[in-house]
């Protein structure tokens, strides 16, 4: 089911890696590229059709299993072993077992995906990701009908991930997608970035991506999905379940109970750059607005 979703920008549009690597460079020249469909104003498509620069994306990262700091992941996720690695599935599925990671990628087509990414804490990059549909990974385990949610996992390794030491979160982290959203041509399972491995501070080696929803939706370093009739709580909502429900889809009209989200601060714009409006669906709304027809969008941070 690879390339089910047309990518409205190419290589072309992706900062050369030359230029990319010379952050001041990146921060000099001007966006260039067409508007993407539902990006709104003229200038906030060009803004967001530039990716960000490998070390944006590198050293500015949320992996509490590392540490609460934003560098804490570069500094310390050297430690995390990759290799040999695993997934396993189970579940309401028909081929159970814990499948290698070498063999699912054997199996898989690899695309380019450049989205945008939104953090819930009003910070957004864009990223040119590498992977594949998740819906080819669940159907190389054969989803049984009765499914109707899905659960992931992230690796519980805490002498390699110092974070995990901290009690404030009862790992492993854990996340969820409905089915159907699961099952979506923009969700992909993430196994590189510009082309190149994936950093382990970035979810090595391979992590969850709906760019629709909050960043922290998009689970890193998963090593089970689980298929199941109920709806999985996620780690957030359990921790704080006044602050973050199961869909935290973005949605600028719903404000954070600490924070608004109607604008977002693009990282690598520079100290005195403007804060961006914030999109509907974060940008994907003509792709991903009928899978909550009926439904109080309201609801669901």
């Amino acid at each position: 089911m690879a390339y089910r979703w047309t990518n409205t920008l190419t290589r072309d549009d992706a900062t050369p890696e030359a230029v990319f690597l010379n952050r001041r460079q990146l921060m000099a020249g001007a966006a260039a590229g067409v508007a993407l469909a539902g990006a709104g104003t003229a200038a906030r498509a060009e803004e967001a059709l530039e990716p960000n620069a490998w070390e944006d994306i590198t050293q500015y990262n949320n992996f509490y299993e590392f540490g609460t700091g934003k560098s804490d992941p570069a500094t310390y996720a050297s430690a995390l072993t990759t290799e040999p690695w695993s997934v396993t599935i189970d579940g309401l599925v028909d081929r159970p077992g814990d499948y290698d990671f070498k063999d699912i990628m054997a199996e898989m087509t690899v695309e380019e995906r450049i989205y945008r990414f939104r953090c819930v804490e009003a910070w957004s990059m864009v990223i040119p990701w590498n992977g594949f549909e998740l819906a080819d990974l669940l159907a190389m385990a054969g989803v049984q009908a009765q499914a109707k949610y899905v659960r992931f996992e992230t690796l519980y390794r805490p002498e390699e991930m110092r974070g995990q030491s901290s009690r404030f979160i009862d790992w492993p982290y854990v996340e969820g997608l409905r089915l159907d959203e699961a099952l979506h041509p923009l969700t992909i399972m993430a196994t590189g970035i510009y082309g190149r491995t994936i950093p382990n501070q970035n979810g090595a080696p391979i992590r969850l991506v709906v760019p629709w929803k909050y960043g922290f939706k998009s689970i890193k370093s998963i090593v089970k999905i689980t298929l199941t009739d109920e709806e999985p709580v996620n780690t957030w909502q359990a921790l704080q379940p006044s602050e973050y429900g199961f869909y935290a889809n973005v949605n600028p009209n719903v404000d954070h109970p600490r924070w608004s989200q109607a604008t977002e601060r693009k990282i690598g714009g520079g100290l005195f750059s403007p804060r961006i409006p914030t999109l509907m669906f974060n940008g994907y709304e003509e792709e991903v607005a009928s899978l909550y027809e009926g439904m109080d969008l309201t609801r669901f941070y």
